[in-house]
């Protein structure tokens, strides 16, 4: 996973985009929570994982709508309590875009 999230994180600087590790989990593994600030507007966050076909994609929170910032941050400790396990990388961007490969699933 550090290696897979080290390349996207160099792909989206080259792109001008602002992107950055908020967690790190093991190297070789994990699963990846991408929270996607929308700066004043909020924030959506998506977590990596697979549909029934075996494809990347992500799982939206909160219905994948926008919420406020603090309300993003709780549920991204709820979630590193319960999986230690998580990567989480947080990307600013205006318009609410995922700049990982994958469908949102749901």
């Amino acid at each position: 996973m550090g290696l897979w999230v080290s390349a996207h994180l160099h792909r989206l600087s080259a792109e001008g985009r602002s992107a950055y590790v908020v967690r790190k989990g093991p190297a070789q593994g994990g699963t990846l929570l991408v929270k996607i600030s929308r700066m004043e507007a909020g924030a959506r966050v998506l977590t990596q994982a697979r549909d029934g076909a075996g494809r990347l994609g992500w799982l939206p929170a909160f219905s994948g709508r926008v919420v406020p910032e603090s309300e993003a941050d709780a549920y991204i400790q709820r979630a590193v309590s319960r999986d230690p396990d998580l990567w989480v990388v947080e990307v600013e961007d205006a318009e609410g875009r995922n700049p990982f490969e994958g469908q949102e699933i749901g």
